[in-house]
């Protein structure tokens, strides 16, 4: 994806959500649920460009209990998982048929973890838009995520993401990606 793609689509001007998004403005937007719903709140978003979302993080955590025990710090991996649910709700917000989609990971670039997030942190996470396609019925993103404690980095990478098309399974009532 290049900057041309990304400046040659019809593009609305970006605006400013003054009100934050609460929790339940955020799971009628992703289909994450507890406790793989990773971030509270939304507090800005500039359409299509970048978001900035906050997880607050409690010893109630599911992952505390084995990671790890005596010492618990929050797994990278789910930092980077933070800012990919920031990503995808500002993606998914300017999807209409939203609900019919899922948005997946197609590439994690140059994550670094600087700091450990433990727990009663609250974790910033500023997610910017760095190119976004049309593949048919498809949206593939490119994402740059920083997450943040206080004034101090915790974490920055780059993601790319794919929108796909997903289908009700017969048998679980749960979506799945299409095929």
């Amino acid at each position: 994806m290049n900057e041309t793609a990304k400046s040659n689509s019809a593009v609305a001007p970006p605006e400013v959500q003054s009100a934050p998004l609460d929790i339940t403005q955020i799971q009628a937007i992703l289909p994450h649920r507890y406790p793989f719903l990773l971030i509270d709140r939304v507090v800005e978003i500039e359409r299509r460009k970048r978001i900035v979302a906050v997880k607050s993080v409690t010893i109630n955590e599911q992952f505390f209990q084995g990671h790890f025990p005596g010492y618990p710090i929050m797994p990278g991996v789910l930092i980077v998982e933070a800012m990919a649910q920031a990503g995808g709700a500002l993606l998914l917000t300017e999807i209409e048929d939203r609900h019919g989609k899922l948005i997946v990971f197609t590439g994690i670039e140059r994550a670094r973890f600087r700091r450990p997030v433990l727990p009663g942190d609250q974790l910033r996470i500023e997610v910017e838009m760095l190119a976004w396609k049309a593949l048919g019925a498809n949206v593939a993103v490119r994402l740059s995520g920083k997450a943040s404690v206080g004034d101090k980095l915790v974490c920055d990478a780059t993601l790319s993401c794919q929108l796909v098309g997903r289908q009700k399974s017969s048998d679980s009532g749960e979506g799945e990606p299409a095929e």
